[in-house]
């Protein structure tokens, strides 16, 4: 399978096998209904190196189920039913072009995760550079068809589905344009329940799709792990306070944990290399000096030349 059949666009960026790991920092709805919330967190992910962020769009009322709409519940603005605390915390068209404006000051990509096909028809309106499917939404066949029907770059997050779901799901997006995410959906996820060597049974199961990874647990190291074992795309919430009110805070990554994320993902991707085992230019010095004996010559065109027999 070539690599080049397993690269995927967002926009001017490139993702999937040899490009760097494409690094979406999700604000979901962290911003708490609040845009100067959103826009300063598209500054810590710009800073820190991102390549996008990423925020979620519903219609209330169709993502809501209706025995939910009036039942009332507490929340930082007061006491109000669940489907007004839906509205408040969604943005609308004039928020959204001013995260537009603001991503394209900072060079950084924006995209969502549509929960409903108004949703689809809203965020296109932007010309976004992919969509996202959350984990909750891989059986909702008519948002796929919906997708699938923009022709953008697709990605699928699998948390709470089965192989059978998965597989089925693929075909309904087709598998040209997608990109999987292996996810754990619980928040914050158990180490133990991350099962990252999953990202190693689905680029086996889907060999001409870039696999990647969500993550929605607390501290960076198995997310560093996913990206040694071939991620080709990261997703982690992100935060301006983990003690901020609201169900992802406590799974997300403050502003301080995002640069360190991203420098440590660069270091990685940097060090795996081709696999590919030869006699480095720097490691000649030192062979030449802690070498005894020089043993069989080796195969590469660097190994250096053997020294004259004293007579």
């Amino acid at each position: 399978m070539s690599s080049t059949s397993r690269l995927r666009t967002f926009g001017t960026r490139t993702a999937g096998p040899g490009n760097p790991v494409y690094i979406t920092g999700e604000i979901g709805i962290n911003h708490n209904g609040d845009l100067g919330n959103a826009l300063a967190l598209i500054d810590a992910a710009a800073e820190a190196g991102c390549d996008a962020v990423k925020f979620q769009k519903r219609t209330p009322e169709i993502c809501t189920p209706r025995d939910q709409w009036d039942i009332e519940r507490d929340t930082p603005w007061g006491r109000m039913t669940y489907i007004d605390y839906r509205h408040r915390v969604e943005f609308g068209e004039e928020e959204y072009r001013a995260i537009s404006e603001h991503c394209a000051e900072r060079g950084i990509d924006w995209f969502a995760s549509p929960w409903d096909t108004e949703a689809v028809a809203f965020l296109e309106k932007f010309d976004v550079p992919a969509h996202k499917v959350a984990s909750a939404s891989l059986t909702d066949d008519e948002l796929l068809r919906a997708l699938r029907a923009t022709g953008r770059t697709v990605i699928l997050s699998t948390g709470m589905s089965t192989p059978k779901q998965i597989r089925h799901a693929v075909e309904v997006l087709g598998s040209d344009n997608i990109l999987l995410c292996h996810a754990t959906s619980t928040y914050p996820a158990k180490a133990e329940e991350l099962n990252l060597r999953v990202i190693n049974t689905l680029q086996q199961e889907y060999p001409n799709v870039p696999i990647g990874y969500s993550g929605h647990e607390t501290g960076l190291q198995t997310t560093l792990a996913a990206v040694a074992l071939g991620a080709t795309f990261v997703e982690r919430h992100i935060t301006l306070d983990r003690a901020m009110w609201g169900s992802d805070q406590a799974a997300s990554v403050e502003p301080q944990g995002l640069t360190r994320l991203v420098r440590d993902i660069r270091t990685i991707e940097a060090s795996l290399g081709d696999g590919v085992k030869k006699v480095y230019e720097s490691e000649l010095g030192p062979m030449k000096k802690l070498r005894r004996v020089a043993g069989v010559v080796a195969e590469t065109e660097n190994a250096p030349a053997p020294e004259p027999a004293a007579v």
